[in-house]
């Protein structure tokens, strides 16, 4: 938190690094899975899937990919 307009405590976003340089990540975190795929332009797509919904997921990929 941070001092704004007097004496009234404001909260701050934290600043976090753009990384989207780096590989594509897989994590599972609690009882999802989230997956960050780097983008152009620095930034990253964070999406949270389900179990049953990675394996979908996986499935369609195999089937593009053969």
């Amino acid at each position: 938190m941070s001092l704004n307009d007097g004496d009234f405590l404001q909260p701050r976003a934290k600043i976090r690094p753009r990384t989207g340089d780096g590989p594509l990540e897989v994590t599972e975190e609690g009882q999802g899975i989230v997956m960050r795929v780097p983008l152009e332009g620095g930034s990253r797509l964070v999406v949270e899937l389900s179990p049953d919904e990675a394996g979908t997921l996986a499935d369609e990929l195999r089937n593009v990919v053969g």
